[in-house]
């Protein structure tokens, strides 16, 4: 049996705004109110583990220990196919700088990178998330999502953040960034991990 939520209040372990907001939109039917780490003052933990999983365990473990609130947090990335899977794990790091993260570094790389070895079109990928809500006490929760798709190039749409603009899911003749919030929402693997979540804490 999963552990139900009982608290009203949340702590989503990110630092990223845009999926802060995406959290609030998706908590608000719950009565759940959801506090972001930027609010708590909490640092970044590193992420030192090499699956979703394991990273996404690191910040919410760290949250809750340190505010004594249950706290989730989680671990997304994209998987190129014909890279073997990258950049997975790592698709935040491609897009580090100096001065912040640049997605379009990031995307252009992946592009090169599918050029140089001629893959061949459909140029399939998948979104991956993993979400873990982790309770003060050591007690957690593990819930996984994924959507399958193919790359686009060029780029397309304004909307969303991260790889959106390069992900046409499946069924769909849009990209991530070219949906409105609700479209994407409906589809996304965060929606898809989501109502795992609540299905298994909540409901």
């Amino acid at each position: 049996m999963t552990r139900k939520f009982t608290d009203k209040r949340i702590l989503f372990a990110t630092h990223n705004a845009g999926k802060l907001e995406e959290l609030k939109e998706l908590f608000a039917p719950h009565g759940v109110s959801v506090v972001g780490a930027a609010e708590m003052n909490l640092a970044e933990p590193e992420e030192t583990e090499n699956t979703f999983v394991g990273n996404a365990r690191i910040k919410a473990h760290a949250a809750a220990q340190s505010t004594g609130i249950p706290a989730l947090a989680d671990d997304s990335g994209i998987e190129v196919e014909a890279l073997d899977g990258a950049p997975g794990v790592y698709t935040a790091d491609w897009a580090e700088t100096p001065n912040g993260r640049d997605f379009l570094m990031a995307m252009t790389k992946t592009h090169d990178l599918l050029e140089e070895k001629n893959a061949p079109h459909p140029r399939r990928a998948r979104f991956c998330a993993t979400m873990v809500l982790a309770w003060p006490d050591g007690h957690d929760e593990v819930f996984a999502g994924t959507v399958n798709g193919t790359l686009v190039w060029p780029l397309r749409g304004k909307l969303g953040h991260g790889y959106d603009p390069m992900f046409q899911p499946d069924g769909h003749d849009k990209t991530f960034a070219e949906m409105t919030f609700d479209e994407k929402n409906a589809i996304s693997h965060r929606s898809d991990v989501f109502a795992k979540l609540i299905k298994g804490c909540f409901d």
